[in-house]
């Protein structure tokens, strides 16, 4: 039986990272689906649409557009547009992002909720995404010559069930790519998110959110340093958030409390 994938995005079914991505697809299976958001999604992290119906456009042939977020996707993707013939995903293929998902971004990223949405509904799931880090045109020649290497041999080897695979390619040209780096999350050790106050044709203020651009100065084997010294990064990432350090001594704490 063929490899079923799935892909999705959150920077929406028109974006070129989407279509990169089916090319990447394309390279492991010739069974591949797409179902993204109609909208660009980015920063939608995992929110579900609650409080309004969720529309659905068939674009082309196994391609869906969806007037909701990217879990909204992965979710109808799953449960209601692939089951046709009842089989569904092997594999969800998220991205390939317009920007660097890493350190805090993960919380904050369509791209890596639709991937941990995937995990979440028992299918292996990756993540995407192309650093920028200056205004030259996206280098997406990088992931299209990586990806297939990269998501074969990880595919061969598989990886825990609870784990989503975050990859980060540098911004640099295929040929100028270093190595490859398994990495933790990292931390910046500054906050690049600003909101621009602008003034629309009425004279009222409204704000626009950016990123600065500033690179932070982070730590060996952190997703941060390898995509800044142009290394891809790949980081197993899952959703378990309990800080254990913080768990063991607050449970030392009530503890004494109740021995008074």
């Amino acid at each position: 039986m063929s490899l079923r994938i799935l892909c999705s995005n959150d920077d929406g079914i028109h974006a070129t990272g989407l279509a990169v991505l089916e090319e990447i697809a394309r390279t492991l299976s010739d069974d591949v689906w797409v179902v993204a958001p109609e909208q660009d999604q980015s920063g939608a992290a995992r929110a579900l649409t609650l409080s309004h119906p969720i529309r659905i456009r068939k674009v082309e042939e196994k391609k869906f557009a969806v007037a909701g977020t990217p879990t909204d996707c992965v979710q109808m993707g799953i449960s209601h547009l692939l089951p046709q013939d009842g089989q569904a995903p092997d594999l969800i293929l998220s991205g390939v992002n317009n920007g660097q998902n890493i350190a805090e971004d993960v919380t904050l990223s369509g791209t890596i909720a639709a991937a941990f949405q995937g995990m979440q509904m028992g299918i292996p799931a990756v993540a995407l995404s192309l650093a920028r880090f200056s205004r030259e045109t996206a280098r997406w020649k990088t992931p299209q010559t990586h990806a297939p290497g990269i998501l074969k041999k990880i595919l061969d080897a598989g990886w825990p069930d609870d784990v989503v695979i975050n990859i980060n390619f540098p911004d640099r040209a295929p040929d100028d790519v270093d190595s490859i780096e398994i990495t933790e999350q990292g931390h910046r050790d500054q906050i690049n998110l600003y909101a621009e106050e602008r003034t629309d044709l009425r004279g009222r203020r409204y704000y626009w959110y950016g990123f600065d651009g500033k690179l932070s100065n982070p730590a060996e084997g952190t997703d941060l340093k390898a995509v800044y010294e142009g290394r891809i990064s790949i980081t197993p990432l899952h959703l378990s958030l309990t800080h254990e350090d913080a768990k063991r001594e607050m449970a030392r704490l009530f503890n004494e409390r109740s021995r008074e």
